[in-house]
C-alpha cells in the first residue's frame, strides 16, 4: 500500500471559524495509540448532535490541510495498521449475518452479550474497537456528512497498490470466501422453489463463483489486464443477476409468504453481494475506485463492532421482512373495515349490531360460568372457550367486533404510506380521507356494539331471572361489576390497555397463520392428502380446503383473543399481580348485568363515572391496539414518518373542512 499528498485544497468557512484540534505529533503515541487519541478529541460530545459533529469535523479537515505534519503522521499510523492487521475477518464475517441460522445466531449474541468474544491484535477488528469504543460512537460517524468523509479520505490520499502482496492475497481470499458461500446460498430450497427450472434460479449464483476463480487464476498466473477487466465485468453482470433473483422472490413474497428462514437467508445474500462488490471495486485494475461504496462499509463496519451483541438490532432487521408480510395480510383485511360510501357505512353499521348481539350472550355465559366452583386454571378455560366461541361465532355469522378492527385498519394506513410500494411518494391528502374513512368506520362498529350489548344483556337478565327467580349479580355482587368499571378507583384502565396489546397480538398471529398458509402451500398439500382424498368426498374436501385457505387465519385470531382474555385473571392470581382485562362490550354487558342486579336506588352521578369508564376502556382498547399494530406496520416497511412533517397540517385542515366526514359518509 502506498500513500500520495493530494494538491492543497480550499478549506470550507465554516470549518475556519471552529475549534482547531490541538493534537501534538511529537507525543510518544505511534500508530493504533495515535489513531486512538485522534478520533478521541474528533469525537463530539453529544453524539446525536449533527451541527457539533460535523462541525468539529470540519474543523479537523481544516487542520489536516494546513498541517502537513499531521497529515504525514495520520497516514504513517493508518499504513501500520494496514501493514500489520488481517483483514480477511472485517472483510468476510463483520456486518455479514452468520450461516448459524436465525435461532443459532440469536443464541451467540445472548452468549456474547455477557462475556465478549475474544479478538486477536493482528484482527483489524480489533483496530476498530479501540478506535471506537464507545457503543454509540456509530451514532455520530452516521450523522456526518458523506461528503465530508469523502472529503476525508480524499484528503489523507489513501491509494490501493495491489503489487503488495499481503493485502492482494487478502482481497482476493476474502472474495473467494463470500463467493463461494453465496454460490451456496443460491442451491438453498427457498431460492430454487420459486422457478420452474432449477438451473434457471441457481446459474447466476454458480456463475459468479466460476468467474471470481476464473479471475484468481488469471492474477495468479498471466497478469492480463485486458482479461482481467473482462472477467471483473463478468463477475459485475453475474451478482447483478444474483440481485434480481432476490428481489424476484421478495416481490412474489405477497403471493406465495415467507418466512424467518427465507427472510435470513435472502438478507446475508444481499449482504454478500455488496461485500463481492466491494472488494471487487478494489481488484479490477480500472483505475477508479467507488469511495461512497467504501464509506457504506466503513459505517457499517463501525455500527457492527459497536452493536454486534445487540438484541435489539438484530431482532429488527431480521423480523422485519417477516413482520412486513404478516402485516400485508392484515392490511388487506383492514381495507374492509374502511368504508368509503353511505351504504357501506350502513352495512358495518348492521353487522356490528350483529356483533353486540352476540357479545350480550358471551357476558351472560361467563357471568353463569364464574358461578360453578373450579380450579383456577380450569375456570380461565372456561372463560377462554366462552370467548372464542362467541368470537368464533361473530366470525362466522359475517357480525363485527368493533375492537379486532384497529388491528388491520393500522396496516392499510400504513400501506398507504408505503413509497416503495406506491412508486413515489404518498399522497398525503389521500391520506387523509383514509384516516377520516377509519375514523367513522370504527365509529359506527363501536356504535352498533354498544347500541345493542346495554338493552340486549339487560333483557337476558330479566329473562334469566324470570325463568330462574334469582339474578345473576345481586346486591354486592351486581356492585363489584359495576366497579369493576370504575376509571379512578380501581385499575380498569391499565386493565384496558393489557386488552388493547392482546388485540393486537391476535391480529397479528392471525396475519402469520394467513401468511403460513401460503408459505406452506397447506390447501394443495390438503387436497392431494392421500388419506384425506380417499376418506372425505368431493364436496367435504373442497370445503376444508376453502376453510384452510381463506378462514384459517381468522379461526386462529378468535381463539386466540379468546385464550388471551380468559387466562388473563388465571396469570394474575397465580403470580399475586394486577393483571386481568378490561374489553369494552365484555365491560358493556357487565354494566347492564350489575345495573339490574342492584337492590337499592341509583347514584345518577355513580352510573355516569361507570358509563365514562366503560368509555374510556374502549377508547384505550381501540389506542392500544391501533399503535401497535401501526407501529409495526410502519417499522416492517422501513416508513420513517418524520419524512411526512406536513401531515398533522393537512389532516387538521381537512377536519376543520369536513369534519362530518370522520363521523359519517357524506351522500356525494
Amino acid at each position: 500500500m502506498k500513500f500520495r499528498l493530494l494538491p492543497k485544497k480550499k478549506a470550507e468557512e465554516s470549518a475556519e471559524q471552529g475549534q482547531a484540534i490541538v493534537l501534538s505529533i511529537n507525543s510518544n503515541n505511534r500508530g493504533l495509540d495515535f489513531l486512538a487519541e485522534l478520533f478521541q478529541k474528533i469525537r463530539p460530545a453529544d453524539v446525536n448532535d449533527k451541527e457539533a459533529a460535523e462541525l468539529k469535523f470540519k474543523a479537523f479537515l481544516f487542520q489536516l490541510q494546513e498541517d502537513r505534519s499531521l497529515l504525514f503522521s495520520l497516514r504513517k499510523a493508518l499504513l501500520s495498521q494496514f501493514a500489520n492487521s488481517d483483514l480477511t475477518t472485517a472483510l468476510t464475517e463483520s456486518g455479514l449475518l452468520s450461516s448459524r441460522g436465525f435461532i443459532q445466531e440469536l443464541g451467540s449474541k445472548l452468549k456474547h452479550k455477557i462475556i465478549p468474544a475474544l479478538l486477536e491484535p493482528t484482527d483489524f477488528l480489533f483496530v476498530i474497537e479501540r478506535l471506537f469504543y464507545k457503543k454509540n460512537d456509530y451514532v455520530w460517524i452516521e450523522k456526518i456528512d458523506s461528503e465530508l468523509w469523502k472529503l476525508f479520505f480524499q484528503r489523507i490520499g489513501i491509494e490501493v497498490n495491489l503489487n503488495e502482496p499481503a493485502l492482494n492475497n487478502q482481497l482476493l481470499q476474502s472474495m473467494q470466501t463470500l463467493s463461494y458461500r453465496l454460490a451456496m446460498m443460491g442451491l438453498e430450497k427457498e431460492i430454487t422453489r420459486l422457478h420452474d427450472e432449477r438451473d434457471d434460479a441457481v446459474f447466476p449464483f454458480l456463475e459468479q463463483s466460476r468467474l471470481v476463480n476464473m479471475l484468481l487464476e488469471k492474477k495468479k498466473n498471466t497478469h492480463s489486464m485486458h482479461d482481467e477487466k473482462i472477467i471483473a465485468a463478468g463477475i459485475f453482470e453475474a451478482l447483478h443477476n444474483c440481485l434480481q433473483s432476490v428481489r424476484f422472490i421478495k416481490e412474489q413474497r405477497k403471493n406465495v409468504g415467507t418466512s424467518l428462514a427465507e427472510t435470513f437467508l435472502l438478507t446475508r445474500m444481499e449482504q454478500h453481494v455488496e461485500r463481492i462488490l466491494l472488494i471487487l471495486d478494489a481488484v479490477d485494475n480500472d483505475k477508479r475506485f467507488d469511495i461512497e461504496r467504501f464509506i457504506t462499509y466503513f459505517m457499517t463496519v463501525v455500527r457492527n463492532q459497536n452493536r454486534k451483541n445487540s438484541l435489539s438490532e438484530f431482532l429488527s432487521q431480521n423480523v422485519g421482512l417477516l413482520a412486513y408480510q404478516i402485516s400485508e395480510h392484515g392490511g388487506r383485511r383492514g381495507e374492509t373495515f374502511i368504508t368509503k360510501t353511505r351504504k357501506e357505512f350502513n352495512l358495518l353499521f348492521l353487522s356490528a349490531m350483529g356483533g353486540g348481539f352476540i357479545i350480550s350472550f358471551i357476558a351472560v355465559f361467563k357471568n353463569l360460568l364464574g358461578k360453578v366452583t373450579l380450579a383456577p386454571f380450569w375456570q380461565g378455560v372456561a372463560y377462554s372457550t366462552n370467548y372464542s366461541i362467541g368470537f368464533l361465532l361473530i366470525q362466522s355469522t359475517g357480525s363485527t367486533l368493533a375492537t379486532k378492527q384497529p388491528a388491520f385498519t393500522a396496516s392499510a394506513v400504513a400501506s398507504s404510506l408505503d413509497s416503495s410500494k406506491l412508486k413515489g411518494r404518498p399522497d398525503l391528502d389521500n391520506l387523509a380521507v383514509t384516516v377520516s374513512q377509519v375514523s367513522r368506520s370504527q365509529l359506527a362498529s363501536f356504535a352498533g356494539n354498544l347500541l345493542v350489548v346495554f338493552p340486549m344483556t339487560y333483557l337476558l337478565a330479566i329473562l334469566f331471572f324470570k325463568l330462574t327467580g334469582s339474578k345473576i349479580a345481586a346486591g354486592e355482587e351486581a356492585l363489584a361489576l359495576l366497579q369493576a368499571q370504575h376509571p379512578f378507583q380501581t385499575l380498569a384502565l391499565l386493565f384496558a390497555c393489557f386488552t388493547g396489546f392482546f388485540l393486537f397480538l391476535s391480529g397479528l398471529i392471525a396475519g402469520w397463520v394467513e401468511n403460513y398458509v401460503v408459505y406452506a402451500q397447506l390447501p394443495q398439500r390438503i387436497r392431494l392428502h392421500p388419506v384425506l382424498h380417499h376418506s372425505l368426498g368431493k364436496k367435504q374436501l373442497n370445503w376444508l380446503v376453502n376453510l384452510v385457505e381463506n378462514k384459517l387465519g381468522s379461526i386462529a385470531g378468535s381463539v386466540s383473543l379468546g385464550f388471551f382474555l380468559g387466562m388473563a385473571a388465571f396469570i394474575g392470581k397465580i403470580f399475586g399481580i394486577p393483571f386481568d382485562i378490561r374489553h369494552i362490550t365484555i365491560s358493556a354487558g357487565n354494566t347492564a348485568i350489575g345495573f339490574f342486579g342492584l337492590e337499592g336506588p341509583v347514584d345518577y352521578r355513580y352510573m355516569a363515572t361507570i358509563l365514562l369508564g366503560v368509555s374510556l376502556i374502549g377508547f384505550l382498547n381501540f389506542f392500544v391496539s391501533f399503535g401497535f399494530a401501526f407501529f409495526v406496520a410502519v417499522k416492517s416497511r422501513g416508513i420513517q414518518l418524520r419524512d411526512y412533517p406536513e401531515f398533522l397540517g393537512i389532516l387538521w385542515r381537512y377536519f376543520r373542512k369536513r369534519p362530518v366526514d370522520f363521523i359519517i359518509p357524506t351522500k356525494k
